[in-house]
C-alpha cells in the first residue's frame, strides 16, 4: 500500500510540471538544412492529380522528414467551377501569391512546386535533389499538450537575424469522391495536405530563438504529421525545417 501511495504521488508530480508530458513528441532536424518542399494544387484542377500522386510517393522515401519535408497547399481559386475543394483555402491562395510577387510574376498556376523558395518546374519522374552539406542550424519542435508546441531555433552563425516561424498540420490518407468541376466523378487521393497554418515572430530569448504555438489536431482526418520551418523576417525562404508524423 505505501508502494502504491508514492506512485500516485509520483504521477500526479510529473502531470503538474510545467510543459512536461507523460508522452512528449518531440521532432528535431540535423545541423544540416532540411528541404521544404510545397505543392500548390487543387481538386478542381484536372491537371493537379498526376502531381498529388508524385507527392504520394515520398511517403516511401527514406529522406522524408530527415532530409525534406513536404507539404500540400490546395488553393481556392478553381472552386468557381462548381466544386469547393474541401481542403482549399483562401491564406493558402495569398500564400501562393506571395510567392508570385517575389519573383515578380502576377501569374499563378497548379500543379505548381517551390522547392526552398523556389519554383520547381519538370518534377514529373524526377526526384528531389540530394540532400545538402549546408549548415543550416538545428530546430526543435516539442509537443506540451494537444494542442500547444513548443519550438527553439540554434541558427549557429547566423544568430544576429530576426526570424519568423511557420507551422503546419498536415493529412495523408485523404480521399474524396468529387462530384463537379474538371475532376467530376473522379476519386482522388491526397497526402501531406496542410489542414492548418500558423506563422508567427520567433523571438530571441536566453541565447536562443524560442516561441509557442497552436496547433489543435483533431481526430479523423487521416494519418496526421506537424511540420515546421523557420524564415528571416520578411522572407519566404526557408532556413531549416523539421517534422514527423503523429500517433
Amino acid at each position: 500500500m505505501k508502494r502504491k501511495f508514492v506512485t500516485l504521488v509520483a504521477l500526479t508530480v510529473l502531470m503538474n510540471v510545467p510543459g512536461r508530458l507523460m508522452a512528449e513528441v518531440a521532432f528535431q532536424s540535423s545541423e544540416t538544412k532540411t528541404s521544404l518542399l510545397e505543392l500548390y494544387t487543387s481538386e478542381g484542377c484536372s491537371s493537379c492529380p498526376p502531381a498529388e500522386t508524385w507527392i504520394s510517393q515520398l511517403k516511401k522515401d527514406s529522406g522524408l522528414w530527415k532530409t525534406f519535408v513536404p507539404l500540400a497547399f490546395h488553393v481556392d481559386y478553381w472552386d468557381y467551377l462548381g466544386w469547393r475543394d474541401p481542403w482549399s483555402a483562401k491564406q493558402f491562395t495569398s500564400r501562393q501569391r506571395a510567392y508570385a510577387s517575389s519573383w515578380k510574376s502576377g501569374t499563378i498556376y497548379t500543379p505548381g512546386f517551390i522547392l526552398n523558395g523556389t519554383e520547381w518546374r519538370n518534377w514529373s519522374g524526377r526526384k528531389l535533389p540530394s540532400s545538402t552539406t549546408e549548415k543550416a542550424g538545428i530546430l526543435k519542435i516539442a509537443s506540451i499538450d494537444k494542442a500547444r508546441w513548443q519550438v527553439r531555433f540554434d541558427p549557429g552563425a547566423d544568430g544576429s537575424k530576426k526570424f519568423e516561424v511557420h507551422a503546419a498540420l498536415l493529412a495523408s490518407d485523404l480521399n474524396s469522391n468529387v462530384k463537379a468541376g474538371e475532376n467530376r466523378g473522379r476519386r482522388l487521393e491526397h497526402d501531406f495536405v496542410v489542414l492548418k497554418l500558423v506563422d508567427q515572430p520567433l523571438p530571441r530569448r536566453d541565447g536562443a530563438y524560442r516561441a509557442e504555438f497552436t496547433l489543435d489536431a483533431k481526430e479523423g482526418e487521416g494519418r496526421l504529421a506537424v511540420a515546421a520551418w523557420v524564415t528571416r523576417e520578411g522572407s519566404l525562404e526557408p532556413v531549416q525545417a523539421t517534422g514527423g508524423w503523429l500517433k
